[in-house]
């Protein structure tokens, strides 16, 4: 499993991120990888105003990631007008910088449990089916 290392001397930046995430996504069960081709990947320092307040957060650190778009158990496959949004899944920087230097894991590990989570999320998997994935990778 490669890693890759920021300086110690200064917090990765997004593309930093950006770059563990692609390298975390690469490890993730190809069978999930596969079915989310087509999900793109954001880093954001944050959430924005809007998802802090849809989402409840008491305090923008308190999310590490989220999915948007629509969820395969919510698509329709009868609809014949093709969809023009995109299914993303959002990285909050800072939320998961934070909870690496509280917990000490390591970072692409972390990205990688961040990501199985939201993937799942779009594939509309149980907190324990995520769980068996995870233990998989």
């Amino acid at each position: 499993m490669s890693r890759l290392i920021p300086p110690h001397t200064v917090p990765p930046t997004l593309g930093d991120l950006e770059t563990i995430a692609h390298t975390a996504f690469a490890e993730i069960p190809e069978e999930l990888r596969t079915y989310a081709a087509d999900v793109i990947i954001r880093v954001d320092d944050f959430p924005d105003e809007e998802t802090e307040t849809e989402m409840g957060l008491e305090s923008p650190f308190d999310l590490l990631g989220l999915y948007r778009g629509v969820s395969l158990p919510m698509t329709s496959f009868a609809e014949s007008a093709p969809r023009t949004d995109v299914d993303m899944i959002y990285l909050y920087r800072r939320p998961i910088l934070d909870y690496w230097c509280e917990s000490g894991e390591d970072l692409t590990s972390l990205v990688k449990h961040v990501l199985i989570h939201e993937i799942g999320h779009h594939f509309g998997f149980s907190d324990d089916d995520m769980e068996r994935i995870e233990d998989e990778a």
